[in-house]
């Protein structure tokens, strides 16, 4: 543009100035002297042609240049895909279709911020005792993954957000190489805090003007379901063991603080109610004051049902005498576990409480109905 002539230093300042780069004056000045950056070579005729009848190349509603921003337009569309997916009507493997590409748009984020902050998050190898850059069989730099991401003493999210993209990423180990029953509702509270953490942090990041509200509108919600509903959709939404195993694996690990930090798990009551005023009628959201009876009443409600069951041996040998296994007994339960050592923590089995004794959780539950079904002509009668 200097060499082209018809160009003030105010003018040239507005092709390159933008939200996620702010360039000083002074620079164009010491450009067009040689005081810096006199080795770059300077645009050819064709290539300022090409440059000005492509401008404005950005982001029509946040002005992020879809070259120089890519990372961060690439963060905002997978997620906003991953939200699309999970409200899609008519798919069955929605939640892991959400972790998947979430996965992908924190991992954008955070190298958007790493680049920012001049933080190599290169991997690197040493080759004949020089360290250089690993790459990947097409020449191109290997970046961290999203694990390597939040290990890094430089990660700017806090403790519970590293937490709720730390379970995602176990799930998502876990349902990788296989198919899976539907997980949606289990682990929806951990897909929603996923949501409003990126959303918060890509705000307070880069700017409010890239959150998210405005692309993503609060859904409506279709039913409503009665209590016996909720007992059947429970029974028939079953997980499967592996995944009910590494889950209450990853909650055992947690202090009770973390695990209701809304950023590791955001749960929202939605509570029928009959507006006290004509304007209120039309409101479909409202927000309870924390603190207050009726957030206190609530908040008794949400403890009842999320309160995970807890079996003493008795009763787990009593609900398979119950099914049919009548030969089963508190003897062969208790050879059961210490074979399988069902009371390792890492299993997320069970628990031990303040009173010294032991609990086992519907996890449990499940594998010792497992066993009785394998071992059927053992339990059930007749047998020898």
């Amino acid at each position: 543009m200097l060499e082209r002539g018809g160009y003030n230093d105010q003018n040239i300042l507005a092709y390159f100035t933008r939200p996620t780069r702010s360039i000083n004056h002074r620079v164009i000045a010491e450009i067009r002297t040689g005081a810096k950056y006199s080795a770059a070579r300077a645009a050819s005729a064709d290539e300022l042609v090409e440059f000005l009848a492509t401008w404005p190349d950005v982001d029509p509603q946040t002005g992020l240049s879809l070259r120089g921003d890519e990372l961060l337009i690439k963060a905002r569309e997978a997620m906003i895909a991953a939200v699309h997916t999970f409200n899609s009507a008519g798919l069955h493997f929605r939640a892991e279709l959400f972790i998947v590409t979430s996965i992908i748009a924190w991992t954008y984020l955070l190298h958007a911020y790493y680049r920012r902050e001049t933080v190599d998050h290169r991997y690197y190898h040493t080759v004949n005792g020089v360290r250089e850059v690993e790459t990947t069989t097409g020449r191109a730099e290997k970046f961290w993954e999203l694990g390597k991401c939040l290990r890094s003493n430089r990660c700017p999210l806090d403790k519970g957000t590293r937490q709720n993209l730390e379970f995602l990423l176990e799930l998502r180990h876990e349902i990788e190489p296989r198919s899976t029953t539907r997980i949606d509702d289990a682990i929806s509270a951990k897909l929603q805090a996923c949501c409003i953490n990126f959303n918060d942090t890509i705000k307070t990041l880069f700017g409010l003007q890239f959150g998210l509200e405005r692309r993503l509108p609060l859904a409506l919600q279709f039913m409503t379901f009665g209590a016996d509903q909720r007992a059947v959709l429970k029974k028939a939404g079953s997980l499967p063991r592996n995944i009910e195993t590494i889950m209450d694996a990853f909650h055992a690990r947690l202090s009770p603080e973390e695990q209701s930090d809304p950023h590791f798990a955001y749960r929202v009551a939605f509570v029928q109610k009959t507006a006290n005023r004509a304007g209120g009628a039309d409101e479909a959201i409202e927000f309870i004051k924390p603190g207050s009876e009726e957030a206190a009443q609530i908040n008794r409600v949400l403890l009842k049902e999320v309160e995970k069951p807890k079996y003493r041996p008795n009763q787990i040998v009593k609900a398979m005498k119950d099914e049919g296994y009548v030969r089963f007994a508190v003897h062969w339960h208790s050879e059961l576990w210490r074979s399988l050592r069902a009371k390792e923590p890492a299993k997320g089995y069970g628990v031990q409480l303040s009173d010294g004794q032991w609990y086992w959780y519907e996890t449990w539950l499940n594998r010792v109905r497992e066993h009785c079904l394998e071992n059927a002509a053992k339990y059930r009668p007749g047998a020898l």
